[in-house]
């Protein structure tokens, strides 16, 4: 982020999306106004929008024909697998590397965070949070880093991340307690008849309206921090170029970077609450005491 800092804090296109542009930009320009753009108008005139997709998307050339922040995120999944596949190294239990240590040190903390949000089944749902947790993570740190922009500073990356989680745990809690079910617990508890034709409706009224808004909150709060934070570094390495651009990231990169990790920690402990809302213990033990008592007592029964 330090390295577009001159300029008033504007984002600048980072190189490699400029390459990739320069030679992928041209075609793809052309298939999204033979096709995107006309699609974009007619909805638009459908729902009554007066405006054009160009004002809505901004102007469409073949310079930014593949936005920054998709490069950027494409990028961000690559380093994800290179950064495991480093750390992993060569897997080995009686003489671990540093790179194992650290990444089962990682896996034992975020195993231990979802057992005891979610309980001991939260396991589970390991690789999910885990892949949620790991990509925000490299995407939040890649702005740190010359030739890089954080993708998680655009609200478009945000929300992509935010209905993943969304479709998650509703697919976790509708295959988990089927369709009916999962939308029951919308309700809130079982009330007197009476008390439930007035207050269970505007229960399943407000619990439905927060949960269809939490895409939109788990993308802003992430979009909004990651956003303020590349803003303020470009804003106070641009006091006075070039020495700010060298000597503030010595003092603002250890912040930076307690902000990638506490926004990474916050979008992932959400997802687990949520996935906690929508599932539960499984009952297998009590399933079988129950029937244990149930064929003893027809042995008995038997033997009289």
């Amino acid at each position: 982020m330090f390295l577009f800092a001159e300029g008033g804090g504007e984002h600048h296109t980072p190189l490699i999306v400029e390459f990739i542009n320069h030679y992928l930009g041209e075609p793809l320009y052309r298939f999204e106004m033979a096709y995107t753009y006309p699609a974009w108008e007619w909805f638009f005139n459908k729902i009554g929008v007066k405006a054009t997709p160009a004002d809505v998307f901004g102007p469409y050339t073949a310079e930014n024909a593949i936005p920054w922040y998709t490069v950027m995120f494409v990028i961000a999944c690559i380093l994800t697998l290179v950064v495991i596949w480093i750390f992993k190294g060569k897997l080995s239990e009686d003489d671990p590397q540093h790179g194992q240590l650290t990444l089962e040190a990682g896996f034992v903390a975020l195993k231990d965070l979802i057992i005891s949000v979610v309980g001991n089944h939260g396991y589970q749902y390991f690789p999910v949070v885990a892949t949620f947790a790991i990509l925000v993570l490299i995407s939040n740190l890649m702005g740190l880093f010359p030739m890089f922009m954080a993708p998680t500073a655009s609200v478009n990356v945000t929300f992509a991340l935010g209905i993943s989680s969304f479709v998650y745990y509703n697919y976790v809690g509708i295959s988990e307690n089927g369709i009916v079910n999962h939308l029951k617990h919308f309700a809130g508890p079982r009330l007197p008849l009476l008390l439930a034709i007035i207050i269970t409706p505007l229960i399943f009224g407000i619990e439905l309206i927060s949960n269809m808004i939490r895409p939109l909150t788990l993308a802003v709060r992430l979009f909004a921090n990651m956003f303020a934070d590349e803003q303020i570094s470009s804003q106070i390495s641009g006091l006075a170029p070039p020495f700010t651009q060298f000597l503030l990231p010595v003092v603002l990169m250890p912040l930076a970077v307690f902000v990638a990790f506490v926004q990474t920690l916050v979008f992932t402990l959400l997802s687990m609450i949520y996935i906690s809302e929508v599932t539960h213990e499984p009952h297998e033990h009590k399933h079988g005491g129950e029937h244990s008592e149930v064929t003893g007592e027809a042995v008995a029964t038997a033997h009289v």
